[in-house]
């Protein structure tokens, strides 16, 4: 098996040395030729100018020069060109210092005359026998053209119609057509239906009333007919019935809006909430129905875009809320609160906009602008299903929190409301009536949520408050007393929590609110001071300080609580990704630094909770984290674009770390896939670096990709996060030397193998980088023994790797003794040095040259000490052969460094001959 090896490294060896070899020989001739003629033109410059100056061409100098042994016999030549020929001299007997005076310059011989060409008789080329075509060719060409010619529809359509005429005979064939089954029957009903709704819409316009009673009354049929084929003849299944129920309800609609028709509204919105009815199959399926109502609602909430139809309005919050209240009241179970909720709120908000859109649509002034049946109704008929829902899911003493929490929010909705209405006159009496609401549900939350901790909360907002006041009336006391409010509310908050026995849910719970209280009156305090700017804002920077404090801790202690272990690391990072937007946004219009740098560090702490999420579930995106990266894609995203405006470093910091995190996420999730797929670490080491390629590659060939979101501000630390990412290739590429580069399930091939074509990668992107502007300069002037160097070691690990995969060497400290991996180093190396040797003398490097010798003679004292020691098998002995032979092919070649000339710019010391006039004659 050693042998086997040698001979084919020997083999593989040897056609790059022939190459080189036929190389060096033409260089060689082409060397000759120049020094031949740099010596006739050193002996013409000795003779003495004549007055009629004559060079002799080369050729003849060569032939003057020649032996007569060794001079070819001549040439036969034509008469009239041996006319024009002088007698030749005879030659001397013996080498002429100086040549004879040649004749004056003769005549170019004139050139021969062309040779007639002989008239050849022209022969015609047989034409082939004409042949019977296949019938097979000629039935498939008329196919062909067929359906490839003419009007192709028509036939292809003809073809289909006779198929189907055919089917309709055979029916007709097999079935009465005086006996009408039920089918037709409504068929025909339908059509009559369909018949009348279209005779009814052409008449809209002269016969209003008659025309729209006519689409009533046809709706009303096609709606029977549907149930009728669902429920008594059961030819419908209920989900066909349903649909076709849906789609004669929503074109009713689309009639009535046309029209303006309020009765016909009324008509199909009474048969589109009746229909779930009719239609039931008794399978209690709430989500269907709910889902159904949903549409219902939304079709009435974009007629009032159009119409201000009231009646429809209250029709609809009717059966809506009154037959969910019913269902709730006969069939609602705990279990079905995760499925239940979402329709409340999405009905809640149908019969919000809906009073705006009816406001919308009434002309200013009037009695009836306000629908104060929904205004009112909607929110208190919604809170007290709220309640009956968390009732029968919490308990009484679980649902107070939640409640108090839904209070709340109902409160600051309207009190948005309110607020986004102001100044505008169409909508006045409605913001008084959302103002009352958003005090009356402020007002009810309190009984509902308040325990000692809340208490303590409500320190920390009149703390708050206080120190808004005093910065208002510019008076010291009300704001230390602000300060001093909010600090008492800590220290009761943290006593109320050591005696608390709240009820383990998360968020929901006295707790929770209470740290939340606390920090937003530290950032609201923070947001007082911050926005004067009359010298104040000193104070703003530890407030600010406070709250996030609160706001973090907070935020991370509800995660440990109430998270499961493994999914706390993604809680956390969902949680830092959230808290970086909203400074990032708030950054955005305060233009303050910790705000920005807050951000920031939202950011920095990605990649810190990716090695986590490695350690906790093998890959970032297990459990709740691909939930977390989707997340922290969008709203960091949305961060950055809020940052890129800020004048510090943060936006740096926040950019550099999302170019950081990705690659990293994305190569843990490799890795991970290649372990699971059994892969070798070759495949393994190539998965992980890949993502840092790509980065790596999009920053030197595609900036302004890899630089979005900020634009023209990435060009500021560009080069640093370029140079950081290539030092971790770079390291990762140095420590992956270290592995064998198995590539199973494929065969190990060198440099077709995933880790060396990984590693070959960071090499060329390494040596594109430092010839680059961005690069440093100290770096750039050495970029080419770097990367020598760097290839070198890469070379060396790659016959290390050959000769564990097809040599069996075990892959262990002690391969070094081995004489295959000797063997192989010292060919692989003397290779190296005599390509080096050679290619610096050919292309005239020095360094070149000089680093190939250097390794000649590594390769040299390592055949002394250490591979003569195989000299007793075949391995070591061909390496001293080999490197024998290389070396005089060497030592042939290349046998000295090249050398510049500071006169004539050449490396040879040579003095360049003056550029000729003619290929073969030079001017004098």
């Amino acid at each position: 098996m050693e042998g086997l090896f040698v001979l084919l490294v020997l083999a593989v060896l040897a056609v790059p040395v022939l190459v080189v070899v036929a190389l060096v020989k033409i260089s060689g001739l082409r060397h000759r030729l120049e020094l031949l003629e740099e010596e006739v033109a050193q002996l013409h410059g000795a003779r003495e100018p004549q007055a009629v100056p004559s060079e002799p061409t080369l050729a003849d100098l060569m032939r003057e020069q020649a032996p007569p042994a060794a001079a070819a016999p001549p040439r036969a030549q034509p008469a009239e060109y041996q006319a024009s020929q002088p007698p030749a001299a005879a030659a001397p007997p013996g080498p002429v210092p100086t040549p004879p005076r040649p004749e004056p310059a003769m005549a170019t011989p004139p050139p021969l005359p062309p040779r007639p060409a002989a008239a050849l008789p022209r022969i015609p080329s047989p034409r082939p026998p004409r042949s019977s075509p296949d019938p097979v060719v000629v039935i498939a060409r008329a196919v062909r053209h067929w359906f490839t010619e003419g009007n192709v529809p028509v036939k292809v359509g003809m073809l289909v119609l006779f198929a189907g005429v055919a089917a309709l005979l055979k029916y007709a064939s097999d079935q009465g057509w005086f006996t009408l089954p039920i089918e037709l029957r409504l068929a025909g009903v339908s059509l009559a239906a369909v018949a009348g709704l279209v005779f009814g819409w052409r008449q809209r316009q002269s016969r209003r009333s008659f025309a729209l009673s006519l689409q009533g009354g046809a709706v009303g049929v096609l709606l029977l007919v549907v149930f009728a084929a669902f429920k008594l003849y059961h030819l419908l299944p209920a989900p066909a019935a349903f649909g076709l129920s849906v789609a004669i309800v929503a074109g009713a609609g689309v009639l009535a809006v046309l029209q303006n028709a309020l009765a016909l509204a009324l008509l199909a919105s009474l048969a589109g909430f009746l229909a779930p009815l009719w239609l039931s199959t008794g399978s209690g399926n709430h989500v269907a129905l709910f889902g159904y109502y949903a549409i219902l609602d939304a079709a009435i909430l974009g007629i009032a875009w159009f119409r201000p139809w009231r009646a429809l309005n209250l029709l609809g919050f009717a059966f809506t809320f009154g037959i969910g209240a019913l269902w709730g009241a006969w069939s609602y179970a705990p279990d079905k609160f995760d499925t239940t909720q979402p329709f409340l709120a999405l009905f809640f908000g149908f019969y919000l906009l809906l009073p705006l859109l009816y406001a919308r649509r009434r002309a200013a002034g009037r009695r009836d602008l306000v629908d104060g049946c929904l205004v009112f109704g909607t929110p208190l008929v919604a809170f007290a299903l709220e309640a009956g829902l968390m009732h029968g899911t919490f308990g009484a003493d679980g649902a107070r929190m939640p409640l108090a929490f839904c209070a709340l929010g109902l409160g600051a909705l309207y009190a948005g409301l309110a607020a986004l209405l102001r100044g505008r006159d169409h909508y006045a009496p409605l913001l008084t009536a959302y103002a009352v609401l958003a005090v009356g549900f402020a007002t009810l939350a309190v009984p509902l949520a308040l325990s000692a901790q809340a208490t303590a909360s409500v320190f920390a907002l009149e703390g708050a408050a206080l120190a808004w006041l005093g910065l208002r009336q510019r008076r010291r006391l009300p704001q230390l007393s602000g300060l001093l409010m909010q600090v008492l509310a800590a220290g009761s908050f943290a006593l109320g929590v050591e005696h608390s026995h709240d009820p383990l849910q998360a968020v929901a719970n006295a707790r929770f609110m209470g740290a939340l209280l606390i920090s937003l009156a530290g950032l609201a305090s923070a947001w007082s001071y911050w926005r004067r700017d009359d010298g104040t804002r000193a104070p703003a920077l530890p407030y600010y300080l406070w709250g996030l404090a609160w706001w973090l801790g907070n935020g991370i202690t509800e995660i440990v609580r109430f998270v499961d272990e493994p999914m706390q690391v993604d809680a956390t990072l969902i949680f830092l990704t959230a808290t970086a937007w909203l400074a990032a946004e708030a950054s955005r219009r305060l233009r303050a630094p910790a705000l920005a740098w807050t951000a920031a560090l939202g950011f920095v702490a990605a990649p810190v909770l990716a090695l986590v999420q490695w350690t906790a579930h093998d890959h970032p995106f297990r459990e709740l984290g691909g939930l977390a990266w989707l997340a922290f894609a969008a709203l960091g995203w949305r961060s950055l674009r809020c940052l890129r405006e800020d004048e510090g470093h943060a936006p740096a910091v926040a950019h550099a770390a999302w170019l950081w995190t990705w690659p990293l996420v994305l190569a843990i999730y490799a890795l991970d896939l290649t372990q699971a797929a059994r892969l070798g670490d070759g495949w393994r080491i190539a998965a992980f670096g890949l993502p840092w390629l790509a980065v790596a590659a999009l920053l030197q060939w595609r900036p302004t990709l890899a630089g979005a979101p900020m634009g023209a501000r990435f060009a500021q630390w560009r080069a640093p996060l370029q140079g950081s990412i290539l030092l971790a290739l770079l390291l990762g590429a140095a420590a992956a030397m270290f592995a064998p580069g198995q590539s199973e399930p494929l065969p190990w091939l060198p440099l077709l193998n995933p880790l060396d074509l990984a590693q070959v990668a960071v090499l060329a992107l390494l040596l594109r980088w430092l010839a680059s502007p961005g690069a440093p300069e100290d770096l750039a002037r050495l970029r080419i023994p770097l990367i020598a160097a760097a290839a070198f070691a890469l070379v060396t690990v790659i016959t290390l790797r050959a000769t564990h995969h097809w040599g069996g060497v075990a892959w262990n400290g002690g391969m070094a003794g081995q004489s295959l991996v000797q063997t192989s180093l010292t060919i692989v190396w003397s290779v190296l040095g005599v390509l080096g040797w050679i290619i610096g003398s050919r292309r005239r490097q020095r360094g070149l040259w000089l680093a190939g010798a250097l390794l000649m003679g590594v390769v040299l004292a390592k055949l002394v000490l250490v591979d003569r020691t195989h000299l007793g098998n075949l391995l070591g002995i061909a390496s001293f052969i080999a490197y024998g032979l290389l070396c005089t092919a060497v030592g042939y070649f290349a046998p000295a460094p090249p050398r510049a000339d500071a006169d004539t710019g050449t490396d040879d010391g040579r003095t360049p001959p003056a550029p000729p006039a003619h290929p073969l004659q030079e001017t004098a």
